[in-house]
């Protein structure tokens, strides 16, 4: 039976953290897009453990209002660290009003511009700021491809990516973490569903697949595992040809 040790995981990514940053920027602070939800809060609590709240840095990116901003700020100010708040609405309008007039813009793509936007504003903030930017993806939505590439699947160390959603809340809640930010229902915030919704199964499902090898229902496996094969591209930085002179 799988038996996740929290402590374990939980110092041992501290220790990551502060490992990397001795030689992939030696007081450089520590830049990551904060949501308020469990990821991006379980992401900055550990690098305030590893490296002080003073070289952690948030970004609050609202498109425009956003109805749950007020997690963000809570848990910004639960960890005492500095942060930013920038409104990547014009920005997103306008990028998607020049598309717009030239072609017909897919839904998919107005879902996953502001992600890009977004990711383009926290390494604009860190390049400001001294700064290397933490990237906030876990393995369950790695594993499903549940992420947008050149958006929020990218960054300069990524603490929780060999972790699932189950881990995380864990490691969350072995940190202190008030539950409200450790157990808030996921949402993409760009067209209200929860991520579940979208995806079709729980996270403890899928977790249970992967840690476990508990399978799921047929159908959910099989949705499973074609949304693993498909999104795999995700992971590697990028194909290339390999020419052999």
């Amino acid at each position: 039976m799988y038996n996740f040790d929290v402590e374990k995981a939980t110092n041992g990514c501290i220790n990551w953290i502060r490992e990397w940053f001795a030689k992939n920027g030696k007081d450089c602070n520590a830049v990551l897009g904060i949501s308020g939800g469990k990821d991006s809060s379980v992401v900055a609590a550990l690098c305030v453990a590893a490296l002080g709240k003073d070289r952690v840095i948030g970004v609050l990116m609202p498109q425009g209002i956003q109805s749950d901003i007020d997690y963000s700020i809570e848990l910004c100010e639960f960890l005492g660290i500095r942060n930013y708040t920038v409104n990547v609405g014009p920005a997103v309008a306008a990028i998607t009003d020049e598309i717009a007039a030239t072609m017909e813009i897919t839904d998919q793509s107005r879902f996953n511009l502001p992600a890009r936007v977004r990711m383009a504003t926290v390494y604009a903030v860190a390049q400001s700021q001294n700064g290397r930017v933490a990237n906030t993806c876990n393995l369950s939505e790695d594993w499903v491809g549940y992420s947008t590439r050149y958006g929020d699947s990218v960054g300069d160390f990524a603490p929780l990516s060999n972790f699932t959603v189950g881990e995380v809340i864990a490691i969350g809640s072995y940190l202190g973490l008030p539950e409200k930010f450790v157990k808030k229902p996921p949402i993409d915030g760009l067209c209200g569903q929860t991520d579940e919704d979208k995806l079709g199964f729980t996270y403890e499902t899928l977790d249970k697949y992967i840690r476990e090898g508990i399978e799921p229902d047929a159908e959910t496996k099989k949705r499973i595992d074609h949304l693993h094969e498909i999104n795999l591209f995700k992971l590697r930085y990028m194909d290339v040809y390999e020419y052999e002179g």
